[in-house]
Formats: structure tokens, C-alpha cells, sequence
């Protein structure tokens, strides 16, 4: 008997990249959509801020490959990562890549969706609550207030030629400015919106860890960010909120977990 040439031949099924957003730390703010595939997913590629209870979901066996990246070191380029997705798509492997926050909002989930269509390889977003949204939810900073803001930038305050950027205009009366990995590069930042025409006593929050049991919210005039930063010892994932709705009351979880300590001592 002959083998039918149209079975023999038949390449295994490709199988599909989910870029899943991981949120801003908290295990509950995911998604079902994003829970579900991180407890069944067989591959996660993952990034280095991913909060361990969360990768602790994944299901006994799984393939877990760490693509952390931070200022001085990247356990893998971006295009090794690129490769990664898709040589795996290829092989018949459907993957889970878990970034922090959402993956269209500073997590290189277009580039990486952009590698995947190209070699034919089908993708699916999985949107996550962004760090700015959730950092601000859990810090009880509006980022919009009918009396101080009514528009929101997001800019990264870690990329090429962070000097030469014009953020002119993106911070002030009436504005909110969230910066996105800039702890590093707190220093430069204050200098360049001050130059630029931002009042040096511009009020700031730097969230530290958002939505953890161990997150801080830490506030200074925008002149002062570089020395609190390296005071308080800020490390990732952080965010830095300037505008004045951070000079709002204070109603941080820090605020919170004083009072809940306080009752629990009341005899």
C-alpha cells in the first residue's frame, strides 16, 4: 500500500504566541483570560518583574524561560527573544509570553507581534492592567481630578537619547505625567523637566512596587526626586507620578496598613 503523499508530508500545526499581561503585581488584578492560559500554558517566556506568585500559578511541568532585562543587563536581547516566540510557534508549541503590566504599553509586545506575523505564526493579546493604572489605583492617586487634571502622558524614562526627548508641554497645570522605568535615571529627569519649565516644587509620587504588601508611595518636590530616590533605596518596578494630584490627601496603603496596625493593638 502507498503511503498518501498529501498525510506523510503534512508539517505539524503551528501553534500560537499569547502575549499576556501580567498587571501590575497583584496576583487578583489579572485577568480570567490571562489566568486561565498561565495555568494550562505548557511554555511561559517571562519577563524579570513578573511578580513570583504569579508565575507560581503556572501548572506543575511547565517550561518556564526568564527574559529579564534590566539597565546594565538583558538575560536576552529582544531579537533572541523575538526568535525564541517564533521557533517555538514553529515547532508546534503554542506559548505563553507574560509581561508585566499590559504588553502594548512599554512591554515591546508590538515588536514581538510584529516578529510573529511575519513567519506566519498566529498571536493573541491578552490585555493586563497597565502598572500606571494600577500603581495610581492602589496609591489612591487620580490620575484625572476635575480640579487638577485632565490629561495623562506616559513616557519611558529609560531609552536612547532620553536628553534630546521633548517632553515639553507633558507635565504642569492641568496635567499628569507617569514615567515608566525611571528610577534610574531620576536625576536626569527632574533636570530636564525643570529645564523645560516645570516649577521645581512640582509636586511627585514614586510608587514603589505597586499593589504588593511591600509597596511604598513616596512623595517630594520634583527638585528633591534624584535625592529621594537614592535616599529611600527606590528599586523596579517603580513609577513616577508628577502633578499635582499627587499632592493630594494622603491614602496609602502605607496610611492604611498604620491604621489596620492600630486596631489591631486596641485591647
Amino acid at each position: 500500500m502507498v503511503a498518501n503523499p498529501s498525510l506523510t508530508g503534512r508539517q505539524a500545526p503551528v501553534g500560537k504566541v499569547h502575549l499576556v499581561g501580567a498587571g501590575p503585581g497583584d496576583p487578583d488584578l489579572l485577568t480570567l483570560r490571562a489566568a486561565r492560559l498561565l495555568m494550562s500554558a505548557g511554555l511561559i517566556v517571562h519577563d524579570g518583574l513578573v511578580d513570583p506568585s504569579i508565575l507560581a500559578m503556572a501548572k506543575p511541568g511547565a517550561r518556564m524561560v526568564s527574559v529579564a532585562k534590566s539597565r546594565s543587563r538583558h538575560t536576552m536581547k529582544q531579537e533572541a527573544i523575538n526568535d525564541l516566540l517564533v521557533r517555538e510557534a514553529l515547532a508546534g508549541n503554542d506559548v505563553v509570553r507574560l509581561k508585566g503590566g499590559d504588553p502594548f504599553i512599554f512591554g515591546r509586545g508590538g515588536e514581538e507581534a510584529e516578529a510573529c506575523h511575519a513567519a506566519g505564526v498566529p498571536v493573541e493579546v491578552v490585555p493586563g492592567i497597565s502598572s500606571a493604572l494600577g500603581a495610581a489605583a492602589a496609591a489612591q492617586v487620580p490620575l484625572t481630578h476635575r480640579d487638577h487634571a485632565s490629561i495623562v502622558s506616559f513616557v519611558a524614562g529609560q531609552c536612547k537619547g532620553l536628553t534630546d526627548q521633548d517632553w515639553s508641554g507633558l507635565a504642569g497645570k492641568g496635567r499628569t505625567l507617569v514615567i515608566f522605568m525611571g528610577v534610574a535615571t531620576a536625576p536626569l529627569i527632574s533636570e530636564k523637566l525643570i529645564a523645560d519649565g516645570l516649577t521645581p516644587d512640582m509636586p511627585v509620587a514614586v510608587i514603589e512596587k505597586a499593589t504588593r504588601s511591600d509597596m511604598r508611595v513616596l512623595r517630594a518636590p520634583l527638585a528633591g526626586l534624584a535625592d529621594l530616590v537614592e535616599a529611600e533605596r527606590v528599586k523596579s518596578p517603580a513609577l513616577i507620578v508628577i502633578g499635582e494630584v499627587t499632592a493630594e490627601p494622603d491614602h496609602t496603603i502605607r496610611a492604611l496598613a498604620s491604621q489596620a496596625g492600630a486596631l489591631e493593638t486596641t485591647p
